[in-house]
């Protein structure tokens, strides 16, 4: 009897000391971060067979230098929504990427843009959509945020309101460049190619975002984008709603997705990664998990999400090949990546 409960005893120390490694490398850190931070630049099927290491080297460069220019912005005490907004103007600028100058054209050949941003401490938020004349489309959210009684604000209104507030007026053909054009008329000739659709159907998609957590304990998050490349005139994704694309809540967590926007509208996958943390209990890591991995890939959506919680944890979580993405916080965390 005495053996069996001693070999009982060892079968329990021997099956803990197991699981152990398990639960620690699942849980959420415990120490709290004075800041944090992560942005990205679109997730897409693009991998190193189709970039070469220029394109790659370029990439990495802009990342670093928005990264750079936010860790600055942070250590200096800014608060959250500053810092997001001038991260997302320094994306938008950059035409690398599907948001700002070099975003991708409409079936008719023209730039849309849309920009959504939001305060976690107060649910405050704002979003435009439509804009085709507002050089830098994440300053025309935030004013909506600040200056409007209003959250959404579409078109030639969002346009006349950003105007009016001041913002800079640029000719619409400021935000194409020369590849974008190039694409957009390759595209047009080979309407139809069911191998051509194929490629731009899992091209990888530019959209920018950041999600901040600042030395005050506050959240924040942004999200800009061109949209979809060929979109029908008039279509709406995820980036400028609130709850679908951008959201933060200083109980839980900041969220800015990229992808397929159709699925993430459905999912409303950044609300839901909040809600997973707040009502059921889920740490950051496995909430963005739980909604790209699984919630997203089953409907056929895909693309990632940046996220950060209010301890300053960081989660950057795509179910594509990559994901142009960075972060840092305050312990000496650093990461700038484009493939998985």
């Amino acid at each position: 009897m005495r053996t069996s409960l001693y070999i009982l005893a060892a079968f329990l120390m021997l099956s803990c000391q197991e699981a152990l490694p398990t639960e620690q490398a699942s849980s959420a850190n415990t120490s709290q971060q004075d800041w944090a931070i992560a942005l990205h630049g679109g997730a897409g099927n693009m991998s190193r067979e189709n970039m070469n290491e220029s394109q790659v080297a370029a990439y990495e460069a802009s990342l670093n230098f928005a990264l750079d220019q936010g860790v600055q912005m942070l250590d200096q005490g800014l608060d959250a929504v500053n810092v997001v907004q001038a991260v997302i103007r320094i994306l938008e600028d950059d035409s690398l990427f599907n948001a700002g100058r070099g975003c991708v054209l409409t079936a008719n050949g023209e730039p849309e843009l849309d920009a959504s941003i939001m305060r976690g401490s107060d649910l405050n938020c704002g979003a435009v959509t439509g804009l085709k004349n507002i050089k830098n489309p994440i300053m025309a959210a935030r004013m909506v945020m600040d200056s409007s009684k209003h959250v959404f604000l579409s078109g030639q209104g969002a346009t006349n309101f950003s105007l009016e507030n001041g913002l800079e007026w640029v000719d619409n053909s400021y935000f194409i460049t020369k590849p974008r054009k190039e694409y957009y008329e390759e595209l047009m000739r080979s309407k139809g190619s069911e191998q051509k659709l194929k490629e731009e159907a899992i091209s990888k998609k530019g959209t920018v975002g950041c999600v901040v957590l600042d030395r005050q304990g506050n959240l924040a998050a942004g999200t800009s984008t061109g949209g979809m490349m060929m979109k029908e005139h008039g279509r709406i994704g995820d980036s400028p709603v609130i709850g679908a694309g951008t959201y933060a809540d200083d109980r839980s967590c900041a969220v800015s997705c990229t992808g397929h926007g159709e699925f993430f509208i459905r999912r409303a996958v950044a609300f839901e990664i909040s809600a997973l943390m707040r009502i059921g209990k889920e740490d950051l890591h496995h909430a963005c998990e739980e909604v790209v991995l699984h919630d997203l890939k089953e409907m056929g959506g895909d693309g990632g999400v940046i996220a950060v919680d209010n301890m300053g944890n960081i989660s950057m979580v795509f179910n594509t090949l990559g994901m142009f993405r960075a972060c840092a916080d305050s312990g000496g965390k650093r990461e700038v990546g484009v493939f998985k």
